[in-house]
């Protein structure tokens, strides 16, 4: 069967589904998967060198931000 972004099994009811995926250098980029939406990826443009977040409503899972921080130029 198939589960919410990609997991190997469903989640508990009350509880959402994610998967964080870092990336490989300039080769593949990160992505972040939230109750099988794609919050952030290199399709969606909103991805950067660094640390990438996605803030999240813990109660309704709705995106409040993402945002990209480039760690090495500071």
């Amino acid at each position: 069967p198939q589960h919410k972004c990609g997991i190997q099994k469903s989640c508990p009811q009350n509880h959402f589904a994610f998967k964080i995926i870092s990336g490989a250098a300039n080769v593949v980029g990160p992505s972040i998967c939230f109750d099988d939406v794609i919050l952030m990826s290199s399709v969606r443009n909103n991805i950067g060198r660094g640390l990438n977040i996605a803030l999240v409503n813990g109660t309704s899972g709705q995106l409040l931000k993402s945002e990209a921080f480039d760690m090495y130029s500071g």
